[in-house]
């Protein structure tokens, strides 16, 4: 499936800031991918390749991740989401993320409905977080003193925490998961200069705002994930309309990674709802 995954030419869709690098594969409805923070779409290696029978299946780099531009100035990255999807004609769309990518799928439910036909989210809620556990804001502290220190290395070490998340070693991953995350993660952290800017522009009441959401919304948390990050999941799909949860044992903040075979059984089994 990798060598499906990277046989596939990378595309860019120009916008007024710079270019956007998404991947395509495959016919049907479509079914967009969503990566998380600091990594890349080459996190859904398992899934373009295992969807394409039956889906238009399109990843994409978030701005200023993997191989699209850095910003220059304001966006939201719903935008980008947006954009994206009317230009490449491949709305309604069922958006799926993890994380920072889930939250930009709420984000579209909630400001472009009209192109969105469901959303999967992961270890997420809305584009407005809620970290409280001391095991969350400890691992957010470790990153921001390797920051401070300009200690690229030990930033990723504190990143991969949330790979295994609070009930395991790193040791206890799959080593080819956390390889990829690090790779993934230290390209990211390469096209971004201390100090530099953060240009993006948040989208708001996105809590109070989430009882409108008309699409039917699925949760597949890695049931390792953290506490905050479960419980962010669970209130969103409790606030919504059509809201469920499933979980993939034993994995954690990447269950789409760490198990795609069970990642990729319960998503298919939600798009056979919709």
């Amino acid at each position: 499936m990798i060598d499906a995954l990277t046989s596939l030419p990378i595309r860019s869709l120009p916008t007024a800031d710079g270019r956007l690098a998404y991947r395509e594969t495959g016919s049907g409805p479509s079914l967009v991918f969503l990566h998380g923070g600091f990594v890349d779409h080459r996190m859904w290696q398992e899934q373009l390749p295992a969807f394409a029978p039956s889906h238009r299946v399109i990843a994409f780099d978030a701005r200023g991740h993997g191989g699209s531009d850095n910003a220059t100035g304001p966006f939201r990255p719903v935008d980008d989401l947006a954009a994206l999807l009317r230009a490449l004609d491949a709305a309604p769309a069922v958006l799926v993320g993890v994380s920072m990518g889930g939250a930009t799928a709420v984000d579209c439910a909630l400001e472009h409905p009209e192109l969105v036909r469901a959303v999967v989210v992961s270890g997420v809620g809305t584009s407005e977080p809620v970290f409280e556990g001391p095991w969350e804001l400890d691992v957010f502290a470790a990153q921001g003193q390797a920051l401070a220190a300009g200690d690229a290395a030990a930033w990723v070490d504190a990143f991969q925490r949330f790979t295994a998340g609070p009930h395991r070693d790193l040791a206890e991953v799959d080593p080819g998961v956390v390889r990829r995350v690090r790779e993934m993660a230290l390209g990211t952290l390469g096209k971004h200069a201390p100090g530099e800017p953060d240009h993006r522009v948040p989208v708001t009441a996105t809590w109070e705002r989430a009882a409108g959401i008309a699409v039917p919304v699925c949760a597949i948390n890695g049931a390792l994930d953290s506490p905050d990050h479960l419980a962010m999941a669970h209130r969103l799909t409790g606030l919504v309309r059509d809201g469920r949860t499933v979980t993939v044992p034993d994995t954690a903040h990447y269950p789409n990674m760490e198990d795609p075979a069970r990642f990729n059984a319960r998503l298919t089994s939600f798009l056979e709802t919709v």
